[in-house]
């Protein structure tokens, strides 16, 4: 029979010469697995001789535990009855007064201010933070403002059609899910509630390399021609990568791979970094806090304990993530493991986005993004981009799909990003506020508003399809004052890649 044990017992165990975690109800011994945890070591200190569930819960996938703990990790359960009670003040935090109608929010701001109130705090730190003084991520949407559109009238509009293509499926909308990682931690649905709300638009999703619920489960009830990707962030163990491209290549529903290389280290999110902290659930004793805090310099197995902080639920993310990924490794080894096409996500300079245009037919496409101004603050807008690959080297748009993403909050903002080339525009961020403000409800009323607001401009425009929009609709020159006005590298680029072949 199982043991069952005390919560003041299991409490004892919080160090790293002993830790003791709770998980469902059940009791683990993590201490041996703490050195290969891919969060690091200091996420799970911070959790030692506690009961994790509530942190575990909303950013692991189902068989996590069963994947990464031996069998002799479980000792027991824990008796619920010496669990401490809630106090008043911890009830009131997780009680608010619920959302209004999703039909009673008419832009995604006032979605993004109702999902506020709605999450906790570290399900807002995480899906707020940007790098640094969060400089990118705000122009990233203010740099619409600065692209004026060109109206044109006497044309018949009645039938507006938002269909579009992209790697050759048929989507309802020119607008994505872009990969956007632990949505279960703003709403139970996670991102299988998104991918139900895209399902009703036809819209694509990207799934996150670091969902909060497996792939399988994303896509169980898919539509038959409901299309989705799957990120990569190739990992320094390269057989857990490609353990999971052969669990993508099983799964029809997922059309393309999306390597991600816009952040092979996280940036500094303060926000994000503010919010890591975490309070133990069981009753702890002042010299056993003590002890959790003189924690020892190495655990059991000779690893070291840094000592910095946990750095945020994104930093922990990327722990084990691979960052000396090159052209002339990287796509070979992948091409090993996946006949699907390849999207690389991430490209912010001209130079790289031709380059890729010299890997086709495996790179099918690139999207233009700096990871929502949550890597490197002061990088480009992903319209800055594609307006310096207009410059530099048009010819990689009739190569290539190219694809953007980035701080997107109207359907105005669509549509200038489509008449400069753009084969498809994603949403983060907005997606995720969706989902905390009302569920799978909240997202397709996010959908809802930018493909009503999409259609709206391309009918006062005078463009009846997705296809027919071009630069002769907008005008840019505000924003091409900020473009890269160096010398071309091309030249350069096509030597080197030459003698590397």
């Amino acid at each position: 029979m199982s043991k069952v044990f005390d919560a003041a017992e299991v409490a004892k165990h919080n160090s790293a010469e002993s830790c003791w975690v709770v998980l469902y109800g059940k009791v683990y011994d993590v201490t041996d697995f703490m050195s290969s945890h891919p969060g690091g070591v200091k996420a799970i200190l911070r959790l030692a001789g506690a009961d994790a569930t509530e942190e575990y819960d909303p950013i692991h996938p189902p068989g996590t535990l069963e994947e990464n703990l031996k069998p002799e990790a479980l000792l027991g359960t824990i008796d619920p009855k010496t669990l401490p009670k809630p106090t008043a003040d911890e009830q009131s935090q997780g009680e608010s007064e619920g959302p209004p109608p999703m039909e009673a929010l008419f832009n995604l701001d006032e979605i993004e201010q109702v999902a506020t109130k709605q999450v906790s705090r570290k399900a807002w730190a995480y899906y707020y933070s940007a790098s640094d003084d969060l400089t990118t991520k705000r122009f990233n949407t203010e740099v619409y403002r600065s692209i004026l559109l060109r109206p044109r009238v006497f044309i018949d509009v009645a039938k507006c059609d938002l269909s579009t293509s992209v790697v050759g499926h048929k989507i309802g909308l020119p607008i994505f899910v872009a990969p956007a990682a632990m949505a279960r931690l703003g709403h139970p649905a996670g991102e299988a509630g998104i991918a139900e709300a895209c399902r009703s638009f036809g819209a694509m999703q990207v799934i996150s390399n670091n969902a909060s619920m497996s792939p399988e489960q994303i896509v169980e009830n898919a539509a038959s021609d409901q299309v989705f990707g799957w990120q990569l962030y190739v990992q320094v163990d390269r057989k857990k990568s490609e353990a999971m491209l052969a669990r993508i290549n099983k799964l029809k529903a997922i059309k393309y791979i999306v390597l991600t290389l816009d952040a092979p280290v996280p940036g500094k999110r303060e926000d994000d970094l503010r919010s890591d902290s975490t309070a133990s659930k069981l009753p702890v004793s002042s010299s056993a806090v003590a002890k959790k805090e003189e924690a020892a310099d190495t655990l059991p197995d000779g690893t070291p304990v840094p000592k910095e902080g946990g750095g945020g639920v994104g930093a922990q993310l990327f722990a084990g993530t691979e960052c000396s990924l090159t052209w002339k490794e990287t796509l070979p080894w992948l091409a090993k493991h996946t006949d699907l096409p390849i999207i690389l996500k991430g490209l912010q300079a001209h130079e790289d986005a031709y380059l890729a245009s010299q890997h086709t037919p495996q790179v099918k496409g690139i999207i233009l993004s700096n990871h929502g101004g949550r890597a490197l603050d002061t990088a480009p807008p992903a319209i800055n981009t594609l307006l310096e690959i207009r410059k530099y080297c048009p010819e990689v748009l009739e190569k290539l799909e190219v694809w953007v993403d980035g701080g997107v909050r109207r359907g105005t903002d669509v549509v200038k990003a489509l008449c400069l080339g753009a084969k498809a525009v994603g949403i983060g961020r907005p997606a995720l506020w969706g989902l905390g403000a009302g569920g799978v409800a909240g997202v397709q009323r996010t959908l809802e508003i930018l493909a009503d607001e999409t259609r709206t401009c391309m009918q006062l425009l005078g463009v009846e399809k997705v296809e027919d929009l071009g630069p002769q609709h907008i005008n840019t020159r505000i924003v091409e004052q900020q473009i890269y006005d160096g010398p071309s590298q091309l030249g350069g680029l096509v030597s080197q890649l030459r003698a590397k072949l």
